[in-house]
């Protein structure tokens, strides 16, 4: 009897992206390399995945560069997608950063540890007292459009579409990765600096506590998240962003045995998808 065919998979990646201190395009490589072991992959540019994606078993958004610079594109992929009922990876259904930045808002009101955020002139006065405070727009990533400012303050016109938040003082930056809520590893950036200048972080059980609130609040049942947080000058966490859309896994700067467990779970979590 012939083979049974093989499950397709459509990964959606923009290898030509250059960002600031991170090679997108090798990682994405490296892992599609890894999953034609068990998948028929194609890589497609996000802006070609909507019209691309019923000819596949699965959708897999990967390194696609920041959606602001295709938000046409990727809208467009999202209402396709939902409407031919598509397996997508991760699903669309994620409440961080795949729908924005209004997660912190609603986090920081929840009291959740989160950096203090607000969006609107009328909450200004719940944000604490700081040197600086940082003003950035909802829809941001990769800093576009970050700014600094000396008083908490919004534009006329900005009421609900940017976020304020203290300029925190802290010791490092650290990431906690996920696959289907189930911890891999952590990177951790020593000098504030050096953002992605990363290396191992062995978290206690209150770090990883910390962490699986987040992933825990987000809901998705699927899928590769990334909970970014700082660690203050006082000791504590504070959530800076919870990556659920394209989170850059910094691979290159695991052990290769935790890189080797991160991408078989990754094709055990693909499979799970399709069964």
């Amino acid at each position: 009897m012939p083979a049974a065919p093989r499950p397709s998979v459509l990964y959606v990646t923009d290898l030509a992206y250059e960002a600031r201190g991170r090679r997108y395009c090798d990682e994405d490589i490296h892992l599609t390399s890894r999953l034609r072991e068990e998948f028929d992959v194609a890589l497609c540019h996000p802006r070609d995945a909507a019209a691309l994606l019923d000819g596949f078993d699965a959708v897999v958004v990967r390194n696609s560069g920041p959606v602001l610079h295709h938000q046409e594109a990727y809208d467009a992929f999202r209402a396709r997608a939902r409407e031919r009922g598509a397996r997508v990876y991760n699903p669309l259904h994620g409440r961080g950063d795949m729908a924005g930045k209004q997660y912190l808002v609603d986090l920081s009101r929840a009291g959740y540890p989160v950096i203090p955020t607000v969006d609107r002139a009328a909450d200004l006065g719940l944000l604490p007292g700081a040197p600086e405070y940082v003003v950035k727009p909802k829809l941001g990533a990769d800093s576009v459009g970050l700014r600094f400012i000396r008083e908490a303050g919004l534009p006329e016109g900005d009421d609900g579409s940017v976020l304020v938040q203290p300029r925190i003082g802290f010791r490092y930056e650290v990431s906690f990765y996920f696959i289907d809520r189930d911890f891999q590893y952590a990177l951790y950036a020593p000098h504030p600096d050096e953002r992605w200048v990363l290396q191992p972080y062995t978290p206690d059980a209150a770090d990883l506590e910390f962490a699986r609130t987040f992933v825990e609040w987000n809901g998705l049942d699927h899928g590769i998240q990334r909970v970014d947080a700082c660690r203050t000058v006082a000791g504590e966490l504070l959530l800076v962003e919870l990556e659920d859309l394209n989170p850059y896994l910094s691979l290159d700067r695991v052990a290769q045995p935790v890189r080797e467990a991160f991408v078989t779970r990754m094709k055990a979590s693909v499979r799970d998808l399709l069964a």
